[in-house]
């Protein structure tokens, strides 16, 4: 489907892209209505099954857990995993690469989304966790800032009715610093410079979260 812009035209970005992700969620079927979505893309993968704490990217054959050096985000990496398990909210079926380039709009309005490889099931605090980090606000290239995933979070109670619970909320924060620091990792693997997250906004995405170093 051709046509539409990567942002969309509207004082508050961050509340368009959360009532789209909302609006996603209650259209999609449950999970027991389809075939198993498995795998889940490596960046979201944090519950894979190998060994070692990253999983294997998909496009390359480097092991992300024998690249040394940035031990930072290998720290905020394996905190936010470790912050992930259990939580209250029931699996639903989303879209875990909730970035501008994936989606189109036309004004203010949701036009298409692309990229539908990246629809899987998870918890829905982990799932709104990932796109409230991933969307973007005032370029495509540029990722949400720890305020910009505050408004998303705030945006998507709004839209959803009611607000998570303090273990749903944590579990979002950690979620958003799993998916960027998994491709920060990445960027780090393959020698280029490290956009997905800063080392100050890993650790106050990590306080946020409930994470104690």
């Amino acid at each position: 489907m051709p046509g539409g812009e990567m942002l969309p035209r509207t004082e508050n970005p961050a509340a368009a892209f959360a009532e789209a992700f909302a609006w996603l969620i209650r259209l999609a079927p449950r999970p027991g209505e389809v075939t198993t979505l498995d795998p889940a893309p490596s960046w979201a993968a944090w519950n894979h099954g190998g060994g070692g704490l990253w999983p294997c990217p998909e496009d390359t054959d480097v092991d992300l857990n024998e690249v040394p050096g940035a031990e930072w985000i290998d720290d905020a990496g394996r905190r936010a995993r470790d912050r992930l398990p259990g939580g209250e909210s029931d699996a639903v079926i989303g879209h875990c690469d909730w970035l501008a380039g994936n989606l189109r709009w036309s004004g203010d309005k949701l036009l298409v989304v692309h990229d539908w490889d990246s629809v899987i099931v998870e918890s829905e605090a982990v799932l709104a966790g990932f796109a409230a980090a991933l969307h973007s606000t005032v370029n495509p290239d540029e990722l949400a800032t720890v305020e910009d995933t505050q408004r998303f979070i705030d945006a998507y109670f709004r839209a959803r009715g009611r607000e998570f619970s303090v273990d749903e909320l944590q579990r979002s924060w950690a979620a958003g610093v799993w998916t960027r620091a998994y491709d920060a990792k990445y960027q780090h693997a393959v020698g280029k410079p490290i956009t997905s997250l800063s080392e100050d906004e890993a650790y106050e995405r990590l306080r946020r979260a409930g994470s104690q170093p």
